[in-house]
C-alpha cells in the first residue's frame, strides 16, 4: 500500500465513465463548491435524504442527478447511490464541502489501471478546525482496529473512496448507518481486494456534522463500526 502526494496532476486527463455519490442531508451552502469541482465528464449523484433546505432542488439545478433515499443513515443515503449508479467506477465524497471531489482522480486513474481495488483518501486537516480532537481520536481508534481486524495497514477510514462498481456490489454491504465506509473496506480485505491509501487535503465543513460533530455523535459512530468489526469474515467477493 502506499501514499500519493497531496495534489492530482491537474495536466493529466481523467478517466470517463465514473459515477460520484453524494450523500446529502442539508448541504444547500455546501452543494455549490462541491458540485463545481466534479471532474468534467463524471456524473454527480447527489442522494437526498430528507433535506429541508431545498438542497435536492439546488442539486438539480447545477446539473446534478438527484436521488431520494427516504430511510435516514448515511450508509442509506451511499447504497442508495451505489445502486443508483451506472459507471463502471464509482466514488464517494461527502457534501460538506470538507473534502474536494476533484481530488478523486488519481484514485480513479489507479483502479482504472488494475492497480487497487479500492482506493481510500486519508484526510490531512489544513486547520485544526478541520478536524475536532472527538473526531480525530475515535477515527485513531478505529483505524486500529481495524489492522488488527484486517490486516490492512491504513491510517484514515475516510468518505472519500473509489472502486468498481459491480464488485462493490458484490460485497453485499448491510449496513446503513454510519459502519457503512467501514463495512466496505472489511469486507473487501475478507474477499482479498487490493486496497490503497492516498493523501487529501481536509478542510472545514460548511454546516454543523451529521455524525462527528460532538462527542456522543463519535461515540455512537464508534460504536456502530464496532458492531461491524465484531462481524464474522464475509465470504469472498468477487473483484
Amino acid at each position: 500500500m502506499t501514499t500519493s502526494p497531496d495534489r492530482p496532476d491537474a495536466d493529466a486527463t481523467p478517466p470517463a465513465d465514473v459515477d460520484v455519490v453524494l450523500p446529502c442531508l442539508d448541504e444547500a451552502e455546501a452543494l455549490p463548491w462541491v458540485l463545481d469541482r466534479i471532474p468534467a465528464g463524471w456524473r454527480a449523484l447527489v442522494v437526498d435524504n430528507g433535506s429541508t433546505d431545498g438542497s435536492a432542488g439546488i442539486a438539480r439545478e447545477l446539473g446534478a442527478t438527484v436521488v431520494h433515499e427516504s430511510r435516514r443513515g448515511f450508509g442509506a443515503a451511499c447504497h442508495a447511490g451505489l445502486e443508483a449508479a451506472t459507471a463502471d467506477i464509482v466514488c464517494f465524497c461527502d457534501c460538506d464541502a470538507s473534502l474536494d471531489p476533484g481530488q478523486l482522480v488519481p484514485f480513479v486513474r489507479e483502479v482504472a489501471a488494475g492497480g487497487a481495488d479500492l482506493v481510500l483518501g486519508r484526510r490531512r486537516p489544513e486547520t485544526w478546525r478541520a478536524w475536532p480532537a472527538h473526531a480525530r481520536a475515535g477515527n485513531l481508534v478505529l483505524a486500529r482496529m481495524v489492522r488488527r481486524r484486517t490486516g490492512l495497514r491504513l491510517h484514515d477510514l475516510g468518505p472519500l473512496r473509489a472502486a468498481r462498481r459491480e464488485p462493490l456490489l458484490s460485497l453485499g454491504l448491510t449496513d446503513r448507518r454510519s459502519g457503512y465506509p467501514l463495512q466496505m473496506v472489511v469486507r473487501a480485505a475478507d474477499a482479498g481486494w487490493r486496497v490503497d491509501e492516498y493523501d487529501v487535503p481536509y478542510l472545514p465543513r460548511t454546516g454543523a456534522s451529521k455524525v462527528t460533530g460532538t462527542w456522543r455523535g463519535t461515540v455512537r459512530a464508534v460504536r456502530d463500526m464496532s458492531r461491524v468489526l465484531a462481524e464474522p469474515p464475509s465470504e469472498g467477493a468477487a473483484r
